[in-house]
């Protein structure tokens, strides 16, 4: 008789990280050797936020546990709550489910208070994307806790490897494995413009800006003013095509949202997109002239391409630069200045930064050492 399967979790609380997921989910339901089941939170369950829990159940996995716990509005007091919600939950999922494995991605607040709330039932947490850093959000102390509650860390580059042995003062079950957005892009079938178009009404046919501006979330009193000094550009920038994707659900998102969608009214170019998908985002992303904003996309899966980023201040502060990311300050003038230059320059070439697109089948060859799994 052979071992049971590995009872194995997936906490994914948002549309990001699920897709950054997809390669290692696809490796472990096709594997008798792990029980794998979804507990999705956070924005997944809410029609505001795209209602991307519709993407987990048309990949045909297992949703264990759903349960919305975005904040109600954008208050440093309502993410503290919110936080606390998903501690208040998750205590009893891991009281009715003692799994053996669980995976937890990234840096943010919800995933931290998840992963917290599991450290009294002495659970085994599989770490992915530690090590990084990210000195503009409060996501960078999330990172690094998360790091100290993990048993796994598998990071995406040998920099980020070396930070979670120095912040564990161990080099005990830490790898660099690569990044799983790598195994995406080396797996994608990428839709072109028209296929692009019919899913999504938008028509990367013409020469598309791809935009995504997330808060900063030290110093965020800031964020109006970045925001208006963006958009400022953006009314100056002629002659593309403008897709802004939606902002996550952190301190001032909901104001940098009603400022996007006023600025889009009647801007005929200017298109407000929630949730492409992770076909469409990146299949938006190899299709757009360039991209603007402080999304983390701009850093590892834009490099792949690679595409020009004009990066945005100071929310991605400490991440790794490659050649194709341009840093602006949020100033009208700059980064018009920044999106000018950089549409009619050649793109430097470089070496992959962050692996070789198998960083799921790595990931799962470690685990099945680890529990003894032939």
């Amino acid at each position: 008789m052979g071992k049971p399967a590995v009872k194995t979790a997936v906490l994914t609380s948002s549309r990001a990280d699920f897709g950054i997921y997809l390669p290692l989910l696809a490796m472990l339901q096709s594997d008798d050797a792990f029980d794998l089941e979804i507990i999705a939170f956070g924005t997944h369950p809410v029609e505001k936020y795209g209602y991307s829990l519709q993407q987990i159940l048309d990949a045909g996995l297992k949703v264990a546990y759903s349960f919305a716990t975005a904040p109600l509005n954008d208050t440093p007091s309502d993410i503290s709550k919110s936080m606390a919600l998903v501690n208040e939950r998750m205590a009893d999922v891991w009281k009715e489910k003692p799994y053996d494995l669980v995976f937890a991605l990234g840096d943010r607040y919800e995933m931290f208070s998840a992963v917290a709330s599991a450290m009294p039932f002495n659970l085994k947490i599989a770490h992915i994307h530690g090590g990084e850093t990210t000195l503009g959000a409060i996501d960078n102390a999330f990172r690094h806790s998360i790091t100290h509650m993990s048993h796994w860390h598998f990071a995406c580059t040998e920099e980020y490897k070396d930070r979670i042995i120095e912040l564990n003062a161990s080099s005990e079950r830490a790898y660099n494995t690569g990044s799983l957005g790598i195994d995406n892009l080396r797996q994608m079938h990428f839709m072109d413009a028209a296929a692009l178009k019919q899913k999504s009404g938008v028509d990367f046919s013409i020469p598309s800006l791809l935009i995504t501006l997330h808060p900063e979330t030290i110093g965020f009193e800031d964020n109006i003013r970045n925001t208006d000094q963006m958009l400022m550009a953006l009314g100056e920038l002629k002659g593309y095509q403008q897709v802004i994707t939606m902002p996550n659900a952190d301190t001032s998102g909901l104001m940098i949202r009603e400022k996007l969608t006023s600025f889009a009214l009647n801007r005929s170019n200017v298109k407000l997109v929630e949730n492409f998908g992770t076909q469409g985002y990146l299949s938006a992303m190899k299709l757009a002239t360039l991209m603007l904003g402080n999304s983390s996309s701009g850093f590892m899966e834009a490099s792949h391409f690679p595409k020009w980023v004009i990066n945005l201040g100071h929310r991605q502060d400490g991440r790794l630069r490659t050649p194709n990311i341009i840093d602006v300050e949020f100033s009208k003038d700059k980064i018009t200045e920044a999106v000018n230059k950089a549409a009619i320059s050649p793109l430097p070439a470089f070496p992959p930064a962050y692996g070789d697109g198998h960083a799921a089948e790595k990931i799962v060859k470690i685990l099945k050492n680890e529990f003894a799994i032939d």
